[in-house]
């Protein structure tokens, strides 16, 4: 991950990179990344970072303080936020972006994997 720019770059850098993700100006404004058209966290400038996790999974990552309620609805689980103030918050957003991420890119059930010398 490079450490040079603003996090809202830094974090861009390293979650277009990887595969399937795609990086862009959302519907309200903010710069969201979306894998298959399925959005895995949005930025709002280099201050705060917006996600939505299975409720479960959301409800672990607020007790261990990871992540505090989503503005627009500051009761759901499912709903989350996580603000920017330095290179840790940089790094966290990022790790969040790729637990959504391999959540999303992981292959399904349905559609069994291929292994790689068939």
């Amino acid at each position: 991950m490079t450490t040079t720019g603003t996090a809202s770059e830094q974090i861009a850098t390293e979650v277009t990179s990887w595969p399937g993700v795609e990086g862009g100006p959302g519907r309200r404004g903010e710069f969201a990344f979306t894998v298959g058209g399925r959005e895995i966290g949005h930025l709002h400038g280099d201050r705060v970072a917006h996600f939505g996790f299975p409720r479960d999974v959301g409800a672990e990552l607020r007790s261990a303080g990871r992540v505090g309620p989503h503005p627009v609805n500051p009761h759901s689980t499912k709903l989350a936020a996580r603000t920017i103030e330095g290179d840790a918050d940089v790094r966290d957003v990022i790790a969040l972006m790729r637990l959504n991420y391999d959540r999303v890119a992981a292959p399904s059930e349905s559609s069994p994997e291929v292994a790689p010398n068939a």
